[in-house]
């Protein structure tokens, strides 16, 4: 029903179903890990109404397992990327894997999957550095700086008839700024990632 991917290491999709509706997937050597990514095979759909809270688990200093809620995955959105390598010092929060004997080693962490009714799990609050940003976050920064320029540099627009002879300062057309601005947008707009290439 799920799957587990840490980069460079193989695919996890045996999950350990450690009650009818919780499973776990080991995470050994969880120091040099700062993302994971869960996500639902897609061979089984979660029943109507529900989904599933995701949970990273590491030992504390005594050896306890300490629970933090990274997100949520659903039929909607069956797959999410978390940002673990935070995490390791913060404090657990409530979970539904108190009661459970987990066999765990020392040097291992784990990933627990609650299925629960969504309106429970909208009720629920994730850690605050868990969320990876996204593309969209991305663009909404990339769009605000653009708005932003392109606001101060007009900001500086004077006619013909009003500049001044100045030899020593270069003069840049507004209309070229715009053009720029207007371009960058319609890349940005077509693909977010463009200025990667």
């Amino acid at each position: 029903m799920f799957g587990c991917l840490v980069a460079g290491r193989l695919v996890q999709t045996a999950a350990q179903q450690v009650a009818e509706d919780k499973f776990v997937f080991d995470l050994p050597d969880y120091e040099s890990i700062n993302h994971v990514v869960v996500f639902m095979l897609g061979t089984i759909p979660f029943p109507e109404g529900m989904g599933g809270s995701v949970y990273f688990s590491y030992p504390d200093s005594n050896g306890m397992p300490v629970w933090q809620l990274l997100g949520f995955v659903t039929n909607g959105k069956p797959s999410a990327i978390f940002k673990i390598s935070g995490l390791k010092s913060g404090e657990g929060s409530q979970h539904p894997f108190g009661a459970m004997n987990i066999v765990r080693t020392p040097s291992v962490a784990q990933i627990g999957i609650s299925v629960e009714l969504l309106d429970s799990m909208a009720q629920q609050t994730p850690v605050g550095n868990a969320a990876v940003s996204s593309v969209d976050s991305f663009t909404q920064f990339t769009q605000k700086m653009l708005d932003n320029f392109y606001n101060f540099a007009s900001s500086f627009a004077v006619s013909q008839a009003q500049m001044t002879p100045s030899p020593s300062e270069m003069f840049i057309p507004a209309n070229v700024v715009l053009k720029w601005y207007e371009n960058f947008q319609r890349r940005l707009a077509q693909n977010p990632l463009f200025w990667k290439t």
